[in-house]
């Protein structure tokens, strides 16, 4: 009895699995630009939107230092110990490997004994400011996709600024501000992120919630990338069609997410108490032993790899697409102006290929491939060229191809390869119109509730 019970519910949940399985709990993932099917034509390629996966993004990165003679040891000097500041016979010293505190240590293996951490020089030129930036660079556009997080030897800083760069350190933008008391140091009320909302994300904000000094378990600061990413996709980051869809269609959203550096600004160190001691200025410093910062190489969604050459990223480029971060359209692929892949819609999303130029059809590069139909680019041509084929182009959005001549498009869909909405050509798209939407009512999500009590039925413990 109990065997035929437990094959039914075996049965049971893989029919769930199957009819799921193009709508995983967690969408989203585009981890393929494209795969072959099958259809009444033979083997084709079905193109996807597709992106790199989220990675550690410190093991690529190029650190600076301003001042850049701010690392201690050089000369060297003491200090005072982390835990009792008034123990001052630490030393830091940059010839010695066991005393020295160079930058690299803020991103070398953490779970070492004793800790390794970078070092500032301490607050000896008091009352001249203690300040020093730290730039963090990938000569790459990159996507953060999991919270930014410092972890401090010292005590953390009572005023710091983390700032962005879209346009490799030319310009800088304000990410958020840190400080013991916002309103004194910035003239900013306090907030966290808790007070925002969907309205308010990209709202730049300063924060008490990580300045205290020396406090026991008070080392880190945040950056909250998933917190925010919640807004839209709820507590547990469940429903990331959502946040793609807004990703998709909000270009600042986007934008805020993607730099291409990172700027700490250490503006004054852990003080404690309202008075800076003047006896005991070796008390005062900076001191890093981890930064984190997760994201994945910015290739407009044209790409699944990214590769570390010769100190430096690159996507590789599918799609016909070409260059850092695929933004362009290959030599005699420019049929149509570039455009960058699109999440939507969910789950596959829009590979928007770049198709062959009318220029190139007349002399193409050489390998044995189907040029499109020129008349089909409203180019009048008596030669019937092909539009799609089973390996460079292929009609989008469940279109099919007729004779490798055009591709028919189901109802909601119109353009050469079915690219475009047809509610966007009529200016009817919206939220009631259904189109582009991912399909709802799936049988399986209907199934999934009775699942724990058949389970339980069967006598499955913990599963």
């Amino acid at each position: 009895m109990y065997l035929s019970r437990f094959l039914s519910i075996h049965a049971l949940w893989v029919t769930v699995s199957s009819v799921m399985q193009p709508y995983p709990l967690v969408w989203g993932h585009y981890d393929v630009c494209k795969t072959q099917i099958y259809t009444e034509e033979g083997k084709v390629w079905d193109y996807m939107a597709c992106q790199p996966e989220s990675t550690d993004m410190t093991k690529y990165l190029k650190v600076k230092l301003d001042p850049p003679d701010i690392t201690c040891g050089d000369p060297p000097e003491t200090f005072c110990a982390m835990g009792n500041p008034y123990m001052c016979n630490n030393e830091c010293d940059a010839s010695t490997p066991e005393l020295a505190h160079p930058p690299e240590l803020m991103f070398d293996f953490e779970g070492r004994h004793p800790s390794t951490f970078w070092q500032s020089a301490t607050w000896k030129e008091y009352p001249k400011p203690l300040q020093v930036n730290i730039t963090l660079s990938w000569s790459k556009t990159i996507e953060l996709t999991d919270n930014i997080v410092i972890t401090f030897e010292s005590g953390r800083p009572d005023q710091m600024i983390l700032e962005k760069s879209l346009d490799y350190g030319r310009t800088w933008q304000p990410y958020q501000y840190y400080a013991t008391d916002c309103l004194d140091a910035f003239h900013m009320d306090p907030k966290s992120v808790k007070d925002l909302s969907q309205h308010t994300v990209l709202e730049i904000i300063c924060t008490e919630e990580y300045s205290t000094g020396y406090t026991t378990n008070s080392k880190i600061i945040h950056f909250e990338i998933k917190d925010r990413f919640a807004f839209f996709a709820g507590p547990r980051l469940r429903n990331m069609a959502s946040l793609y869809g807004q990703l998709d269609t909000t270009k600042k959203l986007r934008d805020f997410f993607t730099v291409t550096d990172l700027r700490i600004r250490l503006l004054r160190p852990a003080v404690g108490e309202i008075f800076v001691d003047e006896l005991h200025l070796a008390r005062y410093f900076y001191a890093i032993s981890d930064i984190k910062v997760r994201g994945r190489c910015k290739c407009n969604l044209h790409a699944t790899v990214c590769v570390y050459d010769n100190s430096k990223l690159t996507c590789e480029c599918e799609h016909n697409t070409t260059g850092p971060d695929c933004g362009k359209c290959k030599k005699n692929y420019q049929g149509r102006p570039w455009s960058p892949g699109s999440y939507l819609p969910i789950p596959k999303g829009t590979a928007n290929t770049c198709i062959p130029s009318i220029s190139s059809i007349g002399n193409p590069p050489k390998f044995n491939r189907i040029w499109p139909n020129i008349s089909s680019l409203e180019v009048s041509n008596p030669k019937q060229a092909n539009v799609c084929d089973n390996e460079l182009l292929h009609c989008q959005n469940g279109g099919t191809c007729h004779n490798n001549v055009r591709c028919l498009c189901p109802a909601a869909y119109t353009g050469i390869l079915c690219e475009k909405l047809r509610c966007e050509e009529a200016g009817s798209c919206g939220p009631g119109s259904g189109q582009g939407a991912p399909p709802g009512g799936c049988p399986a999500l209907l199934l999934l509730p009775l699942l724990p009590a058949l389970l339980g039925t069967a006598g499955a413990p913990g599963l």
